[in-house]
């Protein structure tokens, strides 16, 4: 039996957000308040992630003077450039960014604009592709770049039902494209868009180099508020610990999928014969008030 990442390294999760505004671009709270809010509510780290747009100066805030020994600030930026199958401009979140990371060209497209901040550290998520209906033609102009997929997006759900992104993130795994997939509240606190979706990380430490190297490695898992304590992996069956779960599900390439259900499961066994020919799965635990917990996708 093989324990995965990030449930089978040492030391404690780091909970965080890495995607939300401020009033340095169309949020309704200062740069201050946002910060007090998740610190307040007990999260280990944050990136502010504003629309790197000409309208708003191409804000990158300098948060460092915030962190301290319980709370780390990650420098980001939500970054746009023309434009998409349907949208006219690409919505990426870059975490990792340097202060002088140069505004987006007239001539930059998104996949450039994706690669550059990859270039320049970052990490690279496709931000609430449902929102704005990402095309898997689209995404896979990213591949390249791109380290991971929303899977979920607080705001997006609560203001526009559009919130869930794992139609792009399963169709790029079957296609052969090693994502990962981060949950988020993309908060901007005009609507009950705080603190409904997250990351729960392990890193070596809490500094932001730690954290960003945890992120691009893929050592955390999403939720909603479900937490996942470990996955096990055989060959013939997945075994889950969780807190009290309804429903342990185990998804994989195209349709296949394999479940359990029962009332407050913290440890079930979910067989993966009915997976056997999916190179790819992950895991979703889900309460009894519907709330998910997704795994990073775990390759055969």
């Amino acid at each position: 039996m093989s324990s995965v990442a990030p449930f089978s390294l040492p030391g404690r999760f780091l909970r965080g957000n890495i995607h939300t505004h401020t009033t340095r671009s169309d949020g309704a709270l200062s740069v201050e308040d946002v910060i007090k809010a998740y610190r307040n509510s007990g999260y280990d780290f944050l990136s502010i992630t504003d629309h790197f747009l000409k309208q708003f100066d191409f804000p990158i805030t300098d948060t460092r003077a915030f962190s301290d020994e319980n709370f780390t600030m990650l420098l980001g930026a939500e970054v746009h450039a023309p434009r998409t199958e349907v949208s006219d401009i690409w919505h990426l979140v870059a975490v990792g960014l340097p202060l002088d990371f140069a505004p987006t060209s007239p001539d930059e497209d998104g996949p450039a604009l994706a690669r550059r901040a990859k270039a320049a550290g970052a990490f690279v998520g496709i931000a609430h592709p449902g929102w704005y209906s990402l095309s898997l033609a689209d995404a896979e102009t990213l591949v390249d770049a791109a380290h991971s997929v929303e899977i979920y997006n607080h705001g997006c759900q609560v203001m526009h039902d559009k919130g869930h992104g794992a139609y792009l993130l399963d169709g790029l795994l079957d296609k052969g494209y090693r994502l990962t997939t981060y949950a988020c509240d993309d908060a901007h606190f005009k609507a009950a868009d705080f603190g409904g979706g997250w990351i729960e990380l392990k890193a070596e430490t809490n500094s932001p180099e730690h954290i960003l190297e945890a992120l691009k490695n893929g050592h955390f898992y999403s939720t909603q508020g479900p937490r996942i304590d470990d996955i096990d992996v055989t060959e013939d069956r997945v075994e889950v610990r969780c807190s009290p779960a309804s429903r342990v599900l185990v998804a994989g390439q195209g349709y296949l999928m394999s479940h359990s259900s029962g009332i407050s499961m913290t440890r079930t066994a979910v067989s993966l014969a009915p997976l056997e020919k999916s190179p790819w799965l992950r895991v979703i635990a889900i309460d009894d008030t519907g709330r998910s917990a997704w795994s990073n996708p775990i390759w055969k």
